[in-house]
């Protein structure tokens, strides 16, 4: 996951960050250690949803008050977390603000299985609706170990209706911010401190990736999720891209 603060950027350092990012995407491609990124837009764009005792209620704004914001994603497939640590510091937003890194938690029941990679989903031309992703945040602690597993079965199962909709691009747990390594790099040195970045009370604890009509299907898909109901799920709409960056 990518922090920064948003105006540390200029609007050509922002496009040369991009392409050098997607750079990286096509390398780590042909070695497959590169399964899906993409960069979110501004935390402006973002919509918070919780719900408390059947109750939704919806926000305009991030779910964070924090200097720096979550700005995109990489998912990789590597064996060790220094070799994630050698990736993330060749990034460049970690030159100017914060890569965290956490490993994916295994779930309890197949995930729905796409027929297309999620790259060539994303690049399809379609005016049938756009791609969302709804971060997942909630306080440590906030499921019981014996209400998490049925949370997560349900999460499951609320995947498997999406993908049967069309409307399922991926999702994932994450594992506990205590197995977070946040990454920067400063003046060509490297930084690499054990634990979540964000000092907040809720953590990002999973994604969905979606695709829908609006932002009022995804308020919809988001506030079935079962981790709205301890936390707060926080939508934001992908940058489309153009073109596959990826070969291989």
């Amino acid at each position: 996951m990518i922090y920064g603060a948003e105006e540390g950027w200029t609007e050509d350092e922002r496009e040369r960050c991009m392409l050098d990012s997607m750079a990286i995407c096509d390398e780590l491609a042909v070695e497959g250690k590169w399964l899906d990124s993409s960069p979110l837009h501004s935390v402006t764009t973002a919509t918070s949803v919780r719900v408390r005792e059947g109750k939704c209620e919806v926000t305009d704004g991030p779910f964070a008050e924090t200097t720096e914001q979550l700005g995109g994603y990489y998912i990789i497939d590597v064996p060790s977390r220094d070799e994630a640590v050698a990736i993330a510091r060749r990034l460049p937003p970690a030159k100017k603000g914060t890569v965290q890194i956490r490993p994916l938690l295994p779930v309890p029941m197949p995930m729905p299985s796409l027929s297309e990679d999620l790259i060539s989903l994303r690049t399809k031309e379609s005016n049938a609706g756009k791609d969302y992703i709804v971060l997942l945040y909630a306080a440590e602690g906030a499921w019981p170990p014996e209400e998490h597993s049925a949370a997560l079965e349900e999460s499951i199962r609320l995947c498997h209706e999406l993908h049967e909709q069309g409307c399922y691009r991926d999702a994932a747990p994450l594992q506990s911010p205590t197995t977070a390594t946040c990454v920067r790099v400063r003046d060509g040195i490297q930084e690499v401190v054990d634990g979540p970045f964000p000092e907040t009370k809720e953590q990002l604890g999973g994604y969905f990736l979606i695709h829908v009509a609006d932002l009022d299907q995804a308020i919809a898909v988001a506030s079935r999720i079962p981790g709205a109901r301890r936390g707060t799920a926080e939508i934001r709409p992908l940058f489309p891209l153009p073109v596959p960056h990826r070969s291989g």
